[in-house]
């Protein structure tokens, strides 16, 4: 029996976006470049491979006229149901072939045998790390992913560290230059898990957020880790392979004798940040931060082009005077990631890194660089 769905376009539309993120870009496998789509209990059924990450995704705002399967190329696909004006999309397996009607509008996209598409495992229960709300999850990687390396020839640092102890969860990220740490409270009945996450795989997480309140469950197995969704409006089961190597020894860089302490209105330091920076450039990507007793002055200096200057009241500042410099892309980084109105800066000297902290679920830790 071929396959025959009725489907919701914005739905349908959204669900293939997040889908399509999964598919390989470059890849000799056409399979992989795919999203498979299976009618069945009255659900569409959509899921994709690059062969590391799986994604299947279940979507009820449709009509199921006939189970079936259909392979068809991701790309395509996803840009014909987005320009569909009509609220709702026709989809119609013929052979390899499917048949999408919206409309005045009827396209034919040639696609693959649905035999030929890798089987993809479901979330085994027995497995279960721990769980927690994703609307937590997805704060913990918007505060650590940004943080992570790319590309770098120490594989590792690519990936998040995924490092749970107790009921306590941490994700840990770190180019070299700046490490980034955010924590939450987990359900759990295991001691202790570590594990690195493909920043490819986090970054879906955030995806697939929906209600900050939907449960996530997460397993961890066979060099795989493996998410639960459990929205009610359509579940979806994330998986993918961990980064392979050792993760460095990140409690060791998080200095614990800052004695220079000031606290930040988020928003203030962020817009003084932002003017500071506004005259540097890729060979002066810098600012210099005077801290005296009742004033820090943010400096910046780009030959060819001019400095800036910017004065902020300091009320509370604790400790001698310093001059310290810092980039300040990576510091307006940090600040996009927090939700408190208030930060924490802790300092120690000029060539020793720099601490912002908000709250006690955000850790950010920041090397100088030279003024």
């Amino acid at each position: 029996m071929a396959l025959k769905v009725v489907c919701d376009q914005g739905a349908l539309s959204d669900a293939l976006n997040t889908v399509s993120a999964v598919v390989a870009s470059r890849t000799p496998t056409p399979v992989l470049t795919c999203i498979k789509l299976t009618g069945s209990d009255g659900r569409l059924h959509l899921a994709a491979t690059d062969g590391e990450i799986s994604l299947q995704l279940q979507l009820d705002r449709v009509e199921v006229d006939s189970d079936g399967e259909s392979l068809v190329p991701a790309d395509k696909l996803t840009q014909i149901v987005r320009e569909c004006g009509d609220p709702t999309v026709t989809l119609e397996a013929e052979g390899h072939a499917l048949h999408i009607n919206a409309g005045d509008s009827h396209f034919k996209v040639y696609g693959f045998d649905p035999a030929e598409a890798p089987a993809l495992e479901g979330f085994d229960a027995s497995t279960i790390d721990c769980e927690l709300p994703s609307g937590r999850l997805s704060t913990m990687v918007s505060r650590s992913l940004f943080a992570a390396a790319v590309e770098h020839t120490r594989y590792a640092i690519n990936g998040v560290l995924y490092d749970r102890d107790g009921k306590r969860l941490r994700f840990v990220a770190t180019d070299g230059r700046r490490l980034a740490m955010a924590s939450g409270d987990c359900k759990s009945s295991s001691a202790q898990q570590q594990c690195i996450i493909p920043g490819k795989a986090l970054g879906l997480i955030r995806r697939l957020a929906g209600s900050p309140d939907t449960p996530v469950r997460i397993a961890v197995a066979d060099a795989r880790i493996t998410l639960q969704f459990d929205d009610p409006d359509g579940p979806a089961t994330l998986s993918s392979s961990l980064v392979e190597g050792r993760f460095p020894p990140f409690e060791d860089v998080i200095p614990r004798d800052q004695d220079k302490k000031v606290v930040f209105d988020r928003d203030t330091l962020r817009s003084a940040i932002r003017r500071a920076s506004l005259l540097t450039n890729e060979e002066s990507r810098s600012v210099r931060m005077k801290f005296e007793e009742s004033r820090l002055t943010l400096t910046s200096h780009a030959p060819e082009m001019g400095e800036a200057v910017v004065h902020l009241e300091l009320k509370d500042y604790g400790g001698d005077a310093l001059e310290i410099g810092f980039n300040p892309t990576y510091i307006a980084d940090a600040l996009k990631v927090i939700d408190e109105s208030e930060i924490t800066l802790e300092l120690k000297a000029a060539n020793k890194p720099g601490l912002i902290r908000a709250g006690r679920d955000f850790t950010y830790v920041l090397m100088p660089v030279n003024v």
